[in-house]
């Protein structure tokens, strides 16, 4: 006799015992009946309407899928996160450094005798300490290039190689030597020093910080002009760091020039004129990238000159056969507001050609 679950007739052939069959592990549940889309109609309503025995449902209004809400929210995420990143970013800004203005100092070296002159600019280099020198842009040498502790070798480079680009513009080049042009000059400093750079040739002052000499050598070009375009040139450049964020390079050279009086023919007697200059420049990383310099000191000392001569805006050099005027100034009372922060020095013979 069968169980209370089995067939009248008993378990059919092949069947498996208990009445299990293949679609037992299907769960028809209230969810799965719900989603159906086709409905019957009760008994009732088929015999009212006389309708089909099933009807379709409407579609159920589902949200979105799991995979599509993630995704919403990991854009939402990205987009706060950008937001917040680009008022608020992790990264420290760096403080924006102001530029010191340039401090500095020219001295006019005068002459105890009347300056030696010839005929042959060869001879006089010849006679003269220059004599080993090299000439124009070779006698500016690169040193050892080694990195530094926040630098880099190539920025370290970098910052040598504009320092003797304006080593370059402002002592060798002869538009600005006596032509008179700055552009040169001026496109190779920081922006922030353009001010007093532009300042110190508009009104020129003998107050450390707007002699037009202490940014380039000039000349004035209605006494004097250049008897030889082959200056000579020695000295060394220096690189290391000011600190974490400035590169400094010392440059020290000195300068040697043939000149004779504006108008003269080329028999006429050239001498020459010594100017060393002792340039300091600072280099933050946006004067790396834009290949500018801060110059921060500027030591020169210039002759033969006279002592009475303003060698503020221009150098006018005493030239072959002339002799310094007695009556130069002292030197500067440290005390005295407004003064002037140059001196006059004496050259010494040694510094000159022996002919």
């Amino acid at each position: 006799m069968g169980g209370p679950g089995d067939p009248p007739e008993g378990t059919p052939e092949g069947a498996p015992a208990g009445g299990e069959d293949e679609y037992r592990s299907v769960v028809f549940d209230e969810s799965f009946v719900r989603a159906a889309r086709l409905q019957e109609f009760s008994a009732r309503e088929r015999m009212a309407d006389h309708s089909p025995a099933v009807r379709r449902r409407p579609p159920l209004q589902r949200g979105l899928s799991r995979q599509a809400l993630i995704l919403v929210l990991l854009i939402a995420v990205a987009f706060g996160t950008a937001i917040y990143m680009g008022v608020r970013h992790p990264y420290e800004t760096p403080a924006t450094r102001s530029a010191e203005p340039l401090r500095m100092t020219v001295i006019p070296l005068a002459p105890g005798t009347a300056v030696p002159g010839s005929t042959s600019t060869d001879e006089l280099y010849a006679d003269s300490p220059a004599a080993q020198f090299r000439t124009g842009a070779e006698g500016i040498t690169m040193p050892a290039v080694r990195r530094t502790a926040h630098f880099s070798d190539s920025q370290v480079v970098t910052a040598l190689t504009t320092a003797k680009d304006y080593l370059v513009e402002s002592s060798l080049d002869p538009s600005v030597l006596t032509g008179g042009a700055t552009r040169p000059v001026r496109i190779l400093l920081d922006p922030r020093q353009l001010d007093q750079f532009d300042r110190s040739f508009d009104h020129p002052a003998a107050d450390g910080r707007h002699a037009p000499t202490g940014w380039l050598v000039r000349f004035d070009a209605t006494r004097t002009q250049l008897a030889d375009k082959g200056i000579r040139v020695q000295g060394t450049l220096q690189a290391a760091e000011f600190d974490a964020n400035t590169l400094e390079v010392v440059a020290d050279h000195t300068f040697v020039y043939a000149l004779r009086p504006t108008g003269a023919n080329a028999r006429a007697e050239a001498s020459l004129f010594t100017v060393r200059r002792e340039l300091t420049f600072r280099f933050d990383r946006d004067d790396l990238r834009m290949h500018q310099a801060e110059l921060a000191v500027s030591y020169v000392q210039a002759g033969p000159l006279a002592c009475s001569d303003d060698s503020v805006s221009r150098l006018r050099p005493l030239l072959a056969g002339q002799t310094a005027k007695a009556g130069g100034p002292a030197g500067t009372d440290p005390y005295a507001t407004g003064s002037a922060t140059a001196v006059c020095g004496s050259l010494a013979r040694s510094a000159q050609p022996t002919v």
